[in-house]
């Protein structure tokens, strides 16, 4: 399948599925609506096919990289759904240990794209992990539509205690020396919020990409240093951040802001139209730059 991009869509389709993969409009409102846009013989099994995720385009690091020791791990979660399991990689030359990652997937699951995410972030010199909140229902089914409704089935309460545990699992790992940052996308970003709120004296360095806000009083809890990422067309998610900024301004947190002016919700996967190549490279460099200067390597 030739890559589209978001430019090839109307942005009212554009929004129109943010709204039906967020779970804020059923499918058959999605189709009622988009069948406005089923035009010039598109339908719209067409228009959903062409913005689902393709993950044929996500592989930046092979799998089978023979510079990085890869596989997956199970831990506990006594206070979540009980045994997790996540994906684990680091770099097999390291001598020593080496600060922690946690990568944070969206609403569906440890798919491809975010399993190559935990890779990058291995190659770039990190002891990476990526847990699957899936896994108490039999882990990442294969498809985003799947992972979505699995995901829903899951309460959202033990899903954050279940990555408060992935996190404690990442810097009790032999190869790590403790100092964890955190990075998500879209539930991640959410995620990573939370993580900072839940985790003051353990995580030191947050990434939320495009993810929703804490409370003003949650962010009085944070001590991390925080480094946001927001698209600029994004406006269901960009709604919180006015006074996510306020909070974080009167709580002397430690942060940074990006918005990607043209960038939709969900910029940096690059399996979607709504890919932002430009946009991407640049939030991920400074991803990079921040953890490079926060999480200090023993």
């Amino acid at each position: 399948m030739k890559r589209k991009k978001a430019s090839d869509f109307d942005q009212g389709l554009l929004d129109l599925f943010d709204q039906y993969v967020h779970g804020l409009v059923d499918r058959r409102f999605f189709v009622k609506e988009a069948s406005k846009y089923a035009i010039g013989g598109l339908t719209v099994a067409g228009i959903l096919d062409s913005l689902s995720p393709n993950y044929a385009w996500a592989q930046q690091v092979d799998p089978a990289d023979e510079s990085l020791e890869a596989g997956y791990e199970t831990y506990s979660s006594p206070e979540g759904n009980g045994e997790m399991r996540g994906y684990l990689v680091r770099p097999k030359a390291a001598k020593g240990k080496l600060p922690g990652v946690l990568v944070v997937h969206e609403n569906r699951g440890l798919n491809p794209y975010v399993e190559d995410v935990v890779r990058r972030l291995a190659k770039a010199g990190y002891v990476a992990f990526g847990p699957d909140a899936l896994w108490p229902l039999g882990g990442y089914p294969g498809t985003d539509d799947e992972g979505r409704v699995m995901q829903r089935k899951l309460d959202r309460g033990l899903i954050v205690k279940d990555f408060i545990a992935g996190a404690r699992h990442l810097a009790g790992h032999h190869s790590c020396n403790g100092n964890i940052g955190v990075v998500g996308f879209c539930f991640g970003g959410w995620m990573s919020n939370r993580l900072a709120v839940h985790l003051p004296d353990l995580i030191k360095a947050a990434v939320p990409y495009y993810g929703g806000q804490p409370t003003a009083e949650e962010t009085a809890r944070i001590k991390a240093a925080i480094q946001l990422h927001y698209g600029g067309l994004d406006e269901r998610v960009n709604a919180g951040w006015p006074a996510y900024e306020a909070a974080l301004q009167a709580n002397g947190v430690d942060y940074e802001a990006y918005f990607y002016e043209g960038a939709n919700h969900g910029f940096h996967n690059d399996t979607t139209p709504r890919f932002d190549e430009e946009a991407a490279a640049l939030a991920w460099e400074r991803t990079l730059a921040f953890f490079a200067k926060h999480l200090e390597r023993a």
